[in-house]
């Protein structure tokens, strides 16, 4: 489930600390050392893996006075467990990379008018500790080319550049499954901090158990200097905890909205696919997609078609990312009714994809309601009115969804039909 992080109403640094480095705190993603002042969140890192986050203040006149509170911290309250299966004893995932057998993996990333964000994305990958991976640049709908331009001067034969012409993240996506090389197939967005033990760990997350067709990762925020980035995380977030978590239809854990509250179980922004079960399951819904009236959806409808063939969902928190949230209250509540008319259109796609579903579903229903209600509010607290306001646009998209998915159904239809010869 969505992890929420208690946080002050004021902005905050984001930052990692290393315990075998414990007198530097680094710049998220980046591995810039600094210092920062005021309030300040710090995920720990123990041999490269994530083992929490924690708060603490800088103190102007003793600037190694947060490093020491923040170990300290961690030594109280984050026991470092046993290393994950597939990392080593010094930086994150490093053994994979040199195994025998390591699969291809094809990372897609896609994108849109946004060639100043997606260097960060590109060169993360291209310079992390996996190497046995193809990167694969989608450009949906582009007013331009310049990020044609930036692929094919900057990163020439390093990575591959494909033009999908109709707009939506799930044609896009589509477009970069059709060629992928790759025994897994991964999916990044083009503004994300990526970790360099990244592509390793989700590998590693494949080998874990029998039967995975889908592994998911972590995503923190890469910033958190406005109002409205702290009401995100307080509100849903994107982080599922620092555990390794596993789910499949027949063990299906103890949450009574499984299996239909995918969101729980990853995010667009971090997942990775065998890429022959992608394939055979028809890739991501178009009628389901940001960048269409549905708004998304795509992801979570991937991911029960997963579950509802057999295969395993595997959620690891070393597959690390970090996301910029957006900073206005505006677009927060723009995004946030947005993410209910994404979940409505995922939920009539499954049952149009999946009519025995409907049943299931709608027993689920006024649960999924209480709890969207409630969210953003611990049990036995008084609801926070940003968090109520946000709860009832949320469920007001959820309205739409179903209705959007129909028009998005209508506007993808069209443009299959133009794209015949």
């Amino acid at each position: 489930m969505t992890v929420p992080i208690a946080l002050p109403p004021a902005p905050v640094a984001v930052a990692e600390l290393s315990l075998e480095r414990p007198d530097e705190l680094h710049r998220p993603g980046r591995g810039e050392v600094f210092s920062p002042h005021g309030r300040v969140l710090a995920l720990i890192r123990h041999h490269g893996q994530p083992l929490g986050l924690l708060t603490a203040e800088a103190d102007a006149a003793d600037p190694g006075a947060l490093c020491r509170a923040l170990s300290a911290a961690a030594a109280r309250d984050l026991d470092p467990p046993a290393p994950l299966p597939g990392t080593s004893t010094g930086s994150p995932s490093t053994a994979p990379a040199e195994a025998a057998g390591t699969p291809l993996v094809s990372v897609v990333v896609c994108t849109h008018d946004r060639a100043d964000l997606l260097p960060r994305s590109l060169d993360a990958l291209l310079t992390g500790t996996y190497r046995h991976i193809e990167v694969i640049v989608v450009d949906n709908a582009p007013s331009d080319r310049a990020t044609e331009l930036l692929v094919r001067h900057r990163y020439s034969d390093r990575v591959r550049y494909l033009h999908e012409p109709v707009p939506g993240l799930a044609r896009a996506r589509n477009r970069g499954l059709a060629v992928a090389r790759g025994e897994i197939c991964a999916f990044a967005d083009d503004d994300l901090l990526i970790d360099a033990g990244w592509a390793a760990a989700l590998v590693e997350g494949f080998r874990s158990v029998p039967g995975v067709g889908c592994v998911t990762g972590l995503v923190l925020p890469a910033e958190l200097d406005t109002r409205a980035q702290i009401a995100l995380e307080q509100y849903c977030g994107y982080a599922k905890g620092f555990t390794v978590r596993s789910w499949s239809l027949h063990d299906p854990g103890d949450d009574p909205l499984f299996p239909f509250a995918t969101g729980r179980l990853g995010t667009g922004a971090n997942m990775a696919f065998h890429t022959g079960l992608l394939r055979s399951i028809g890739g991501f819904d178009p009628a389901t997609s940001t960048g269409t009236p549905a708004r998304g959806g795509e992801d979570l409808l991937s991911f029960l078609q997963v579950l509802t063939t057999g295969h395993t969902v595997v959620y690891r928190p070393d597959a690390l990312v970090w996301h910029p949230h957006r900073r206005s209250m505006e677009a927060l509540t723009t995004q946030v009714f947005g993410f209910g008319i994404g979940f409505g259109a995922y939920l009539a796609a499954a049952t149009r994809h999946q009519p025995r579903l409907l049943a299931a579903l709608l027993a689920r229903v006024p649960r999924g309601v209480r709890q969207t209600l409630r969210r953003g509010t611990p049990t036995g607290q008084r609801r926070d009115p940003l968090m109520a306001h946000l709860g009832r646009m949320e469920l007001l998209g959820l309205l739409y969804g179903p209705l959007c998915y129909l028009r998005s159904m209508r506007v993808q239809h069209r443009a299959d039909t133009s794209a015949r010869p």
